[in-house]
């Protein structure tokens, strides 16, 4: 009896061992699935995203202009935590709307595209509409206000930290919020995950990027004092090449503010959606028809977010007119 009770107890434990082996596996299966369509998720939503990237590199590194050269570094990561304060509040708020209002996410995704591309709109309008001399007076009482000793210099970067933690929470806004219209249907954990994720990858990437660029020019005269001619010449083209990386990623920020901002608009009003679907279906049965697919929709996304942007700037500006007010562009 003792050792029939022993050799049941035994096939039991093996019987156990054996389901939580089961267990086990399917548990690990499941995980990677997870984390699969977590890594899917969040390269959707890192691409989604992109284009507000560009234009929060260049008016982040616009922000540290007029900052002494051995400030630049502490002022960027200053402004760097600030971001992740702003993320700190944005993720969990989202997460909030997304649980217990997910009717939500399309208006505020909605709202979000009409600020990027009233936002693009109101640069371009501020760029032809200004002169350059505006410009020019700008960076000079920048110049002056580093060489004159009686000018409080923590309070300018202050007042620089401040106004660029202000411009990095609207960014993020945009940021989070698109990025949740990508995971609105997903589970909550995977949610949280893609959310953090980009929250932590996009403040990185931002601020590692801007704490390069800010620097550039450092570098190209660093080189220029170097003794080898090659150095000379690779630090000379540095020089030449910082202001237009600069030009360079606000015009690609621009554009990529219409591009992203109309296209969320475009989603979110189904003739629109579909009219725009329609239109690269047709276009790919034309000569090259796997390039009109993917060129045209992007044109009319474009297209519909310059509308919108110059349509929400001229509103913005007849309140303001109204309220006495001066215009924002």
């Amino acid at each position: 009896m003792a050792s029939g009770s022993l050799l049941a107890l035994l096939d039991d434990i093996a019987t156990i061992l054996d389901d939580v082996a089961l267990m086990t596996k399917v548990a690990a299966k499941k995980s990677v699935a997870m984390a699969d369509d977590v890594s899917v998720m969040t390269k959707v939503a890192a691409q989604k995203t992109a284009g507000v990237l560009g234009d929060d590199l260049a008016l982040n590194a616009q922000q540290v202009t007029g900052v002494r050269a051995e400030r630049e570094i502490p002022v960027v990561w200053a402004v760097a935590k600030g971001s992740f304060v702003n993320k700190v509040i944005l993720v969990p708020a989202a997460l909030l709307i997304s649980a217990f209002a997910p009717w939500a996410v399309t208006p505020l995704l909605m709202v979000g595209g009409a600020f990027l591309c009233f936002e693009g709109f109101e640069k371009v309008a501020h760029k032809l509409l200004h002169a350059q001399h505006e410009d020019d007076a700008e960076h000079e009482s920048h110049a002056k206000a580093n060489a004159n000793p009686a000018v409080d210099l923590v309070a300018f970067e202050k007042d620089k930290i401040k106004g660029a933690v202000r411009t990095d929470f609207i960014l993020s806004a945009e940021i989070i919020a698109i990025t949740l219209g990508t995971v609105a249907t997903a589970p909550f954990a995977q949610q949280v995950a893609v959310l953090s994720g980009i929250a932590v990858i996009m403040t990185i990437g931002v601020y590692g990027l801007v704490a390069g660029i800010v620097k550039l020019d450092d570098l190209g005269l660093w080189l220029s004092g170097k003794a080898s001619s090659a150095a000379r010449a690779v630090g000379a083209g540095i020089l030449r090449a910082a202001p237009w990386l600069m030009k360079g990623l606000s015009i690609a920020g621009t554009a990529a503010m219409f591009l992203v901002g109309g296209g969320i608009l475009v989603h979110g009003v189904p003739v629109l959606h579909h009219g725009v679907e329609g239109v690269g279906t047709a276009a790919a049965q034309w000569p090259v028809g796997g390039l009109w697919a993917v060129l045209l929709p992007n044109l009319l996304n474009a297209l519909v977010g310059i509308v919108a942007g110059g349509l929400v700037l001229a509103g913005v500006t007849l309140v303001q007119r109204l309220r006495g007010g001066k215009s924002m562009a």
